[in-house]
């Protein structure tokens, strides 16, 4: 559960939340570790993680990976390889510096999904669901790929002026590629199955005849980003304060490619052969290389942010925090249309967008003793139209989107301190909500959307032997309370299903969690189960409901020695079949059953 009282990442682009990614930092130690992981179809994982203290206040740490198989579970192949290094001196002194590289390359598989399936060709579309087929087959063609690279150079400084006061400066320069070629799965029209028939549950069978769609999603994009935090801990008309002030600027660059079509444009027409249901994995492949590309669109923006907060002890109990910050952002999009020959890259439309929000952040925290502490919360958050990197004349006026969240919540920890419970009740609304599928650009979804519900976490031993963990969401009241406008032209979001007044809002399930348990059965033996849920709800812009599903894990881990650990992982034991990614045409399935045997050596 994320504590929204003391999350700082508020401001320009966190209305969906944002997640603390932590990179591994040298230490002042050697200590090194070696993974390799070997599981279900033909996986291979290997990890090295190596520290080296170089100097007294000086280390090293480097971190590789390299990973293929050959189905993940869900229908995409696996090969990918990183390095992560990062140089740090100064450690615990006055000056303290650190340099990092980071580089990730994929070649994976791409799975684009499935499409629902209804009971009956007379069946309401209200009864659509997923096809009866194993997690792992694969109905793409053999050449589609999921290809890219990150890479990024990082450096920081941080300056301590005292125990209670310093200044942290970082920098990031990113390059990010990708070149998606996959394509929709849907079946052929009825005429093309046997039988002359429209394609239902009650007619699927292994000659059940689908198409395989050419989508493409192929982009760059250089970034560079600079952030400054002072923090400063002291006392004010009797008062202790925790001060935390700083400022941001990110600049973004991304280019967008289309393929050039065949004829007059000096493109290439590329079709891929169609299948059945009996024939997964059927080899199919089509050259991807003859493509002929063109920039379809660009973007370029320059943001700065500057926020202010402080955290006021008011009385021996009481806590206050109040949070202020203020984002600019200046965009430049540039679309392209349809080229009239092989060298023309089609007439372009120029929009700017300008925008320029105050974000705020409220909270009070009572801490009656060490065991208890309770919260109440409050701050507000937005996403520019130009987030989605995609301007034009039906956005380019779109206000922002945003974000406006309550929260009362508490932490309890048991008198022995075997148990913690932490618990919340929120709400969350958006205003201006947008979505985006892969097939049906959405620029608003709807015109205001609110969310209520309680989360639980519980993590403890039942005996000194015995962990348990668990979590748990309840959103019972969710509702969409404003419409968008309708545009000037085309169709009215008002009578689509999901962006009506009194809809519950797409992707939202009443019910959802997890639970764990390990048991330590002797000084080299580990044993643990869980369970992960997820209750029914409704795609984007569908009124369906796509049914819930309760997935099972197993585990066991062996401690040879204290540097030797081997662990069994098998998930979603059960090989259940559940839509993990939900859109409005298709589905993305969940993994199936998966088993992977890890060893550990650390020296």
């Amino acid at each position: 559960m994320v504590n929204r009282f003391w999350n700082t990442q508020f401001g320009r682009g966190s209305t969906g939340g944002a997640v603390n990614q932590v990179s591994k930092t040298p230490r002042l130690m050697d200590e090194n570790q070696l993974d390799l992981t070997l599981g279900s179809h033909n996986h291979v994982r290997v990890v090295g993680d190596f520290n080296k203290q170089t100097g007294e206040s000086a280390a090293l740490r480097l971190n590789v990976m390299k990973t293929q198989a050959d189905n993940n579970g869900s229908g995409s192949s696996l090969d990918k390889e990183g390095i992560a290094g990062a140089y740090r001196w100064g450690i615990g002194e006055k000056d303290e510096f650190q340099v990092g590289l980071y580089h990730l390359n994929n070649n994976n598989g791409m799975n684009y999904g499935l499409p629902w399936i209804r009971s009956t060709p007379t069946s309401s579309a209200l009864e659509s669901t997923v096809l009866p087929l194993d997690p792992t087959a694969y109905y793409g063609a053999a050449s589609d790929y999921n290809a890219g690279s990150a890479t990024h150079l990082s450096a920081s400084h941080t300056h301590r002026f005292s125990a209670d006061s310093e200044l942290r400066t970082q920098i990031r320069r990113g390059q990010y590629e990708r070149d998606q070629r996959a394509g929709t799965v849907r079946f052929a029209n009825a005429a093309s199955q046997p039988g002359g028939q429209a394609v239902s549950l009650a007619t699927f069978d292994p000659n059940t005849v689908i198409n395989r769609g050419n989508n493409l999603k192929i982009q760059d994009m250089d970034t560079l980003h600079v952030q400054s935090d002072f923090s400063k801990k002291f006392q004010a008309l009797g008062l202790k304060h925790e001060l935390l002030t700083g400022f941001d600027l990110a600049t973004e660059d991304k280019t967008v490619y289309a393929a050039r079509t065949a004829g007059a444009q000096g493109g290439v027409t590329i079709n891929k052969p169609t299948t059945t249901i009996g024939a997964p994995n059927d080899g199919a492949w089509v050259d991807e290389s003859t493509r002929v590309l063109r920039v379809n669109n660009q973007y370029s923006s320059t943001g700065w942010g500057a926020y202010l907060q402080d955290l006021v002890q008011v009385a021996p109990h009481w806590k206050v925090l109040g949070g202020l910050r203020y984002d600019s952002l200046k965009g430049d999009y540039d679309q392209f249309g349809n080229p009239t020959n092989a060298t023309d890259n089609g007439t372009k439309t120029s929009y700017q967008m300008r925008v320029g929000e105050w974000s705020k952040r409220a909270g009070v925290l009572f801490q009656p003793n060490e065991l208890q502490s309770f919260h109440l919360s409050y701050g507000t958050s937005f996403n520019t139209s130009g987030d989605t990197y995609s301007l034009g004349a039906s956005n380019v006026d779109t206000p922002p989107e945003q974000s406006e969240n309550w929260e009362l919540g508490a932490k309890l920890d048991s008198a022995d301190k075997r148990f913690t419970t932490r618990l919340a009740l929120y709400r969350a609304t958006k205003k201006n909500e947008r979505n985006t599928d892969p097939l049906l650009p959405v620029v608003t979804l709807t015109g205001s959307r609110y969310v209520s519900g309680l989360e639980i976490d519980v993590a403890g031993r039942l005996t000194p032997k015995w962990e348990v963990f668990g979590s748990f969401t309840w959103m019972p009241d969710a509702k969409v309370s404003k419409a968008a406008p309708c545009p000037a032209t085309g169709s009215c979001s008002q009578a689509t299903a999901g962006e009506r007044v009194g809809d519950r809002p797409a992707l939202t399930p009443v019910h959802s969690g997890s639970a764990w348990t390990t048991y330590q059965v002797s000084s080299q033996w580990r044993v643990g189960g869980g369970v992960t849920f997820r209750g029914r709800q409704t795609p984007t812009r569908s009124e369906f409901e796509v049914r819930s599903f309760v997935v099972g894990d197993l585990m066991a881990e062996y401690a040879y020695s204290d540097a030797l650990t081997i662990k069994a992982n098998m998930s979603n034991v059960t090989n259940k079949l559940y839509a993990d990614a939900l859109y409005p045409g298709h589905y993305i399935p969940g993994a199936g059953r998966l088993t992977q045997i890890t060893a550990s050596y650390k020296f």
